[in-house]
């Protein structure tokens, strides 16, 4: 069995980020990070579950990172 060298270091890992789309009926929604950069100008728009009204991807992401004491906390708005 071939033993592996101490040495080698693992990447560090990517903080776990969640993106979400706050909308005034009060219903937030998570989305991809790339949401807004990606597909047609039709499809970008996202409809509220919960109202239906569209949600122009230029408007700003409520960004929530994972902190290691365990909870999530607003990190950009």
């Amino acid at each position: 069995m071939p033993v592996r060298s101490p040495s080698k270091k693992v990447p560090d890992k990517l903080p776990m980020r969640m993106f979400l789309v706050p909308c005034s009926c009060g219903t937030s929604f998570a989305v991809s990070e790339e949401y807004d950069r990606k597909g047609t100008t039709w499809s970008r728009y996202l409809i509220c579950p919960a109202c239906g009204k569209r949600h122009d991807p230029k408007n700003r992401l409520l960004e929530l990172g994972y902190h290691s004491e365990g909870y999530w906390k607003v990190d950009k708005c």
